[in-house]
């Protein structure tokens, strides 16, 4: 199972890269195996600040549809426009080009709060 160690990651299946005060989040590679071929990446909150484990979008695969839930609190910067004609790219690539938001972080201290790799393992039994 791949589980990079530089990144953070939420019991919801979520993982963070944090620059500065911006964190990149899209879901593991747990996830996207679990939900199967993704079809369909929705993000309407971009531009809205939203608090810590609220639902910031939806990801649908063929056979569930599956919400998404901030890992951090703060302002959704930025969405990846490139899945809306690539969902697919969250399963050939969940790490890289299958990111899914950024956002600005609006408390850093909520950034202790998430899981390391090896915490992350654990938990989904890797």
């Amino acid at each position: 199972m791949n589980v990079p160690a530089n990144l953070k990651y939420t019991k919801d299946h979520e993982w963070v890269s944090i620059e500065g005060d911006v964190a990149t989040v899209g879901i593991t590679h747990f996830a996207q195996k679990e939900l199967g071929d993704i079809v369909y990446v929705e993000v309407e909150t971009l531009d809205q600040t939203l608090e810590k484990d609220e639902v910031f979008g939806t990801v649908e695969a063929v056979k569930t549809v599956s919400d998404l839930f901030l890992p951090l609190s703060g302002e959704i910067i930025e969405f990846n426009d490139a899945l809306e004609s690539k969902p697919e790219s969250v399963n050939s690539d969940p790490y890289g080009a299958g990111w899914m938001i950024k956002v600005k972080i609006a408390n850093m201290d909520e950034v202790d709060s998430l899981l390391s790799s090896e915490s992350y393992k654990e938990l989904i039994g890797a």
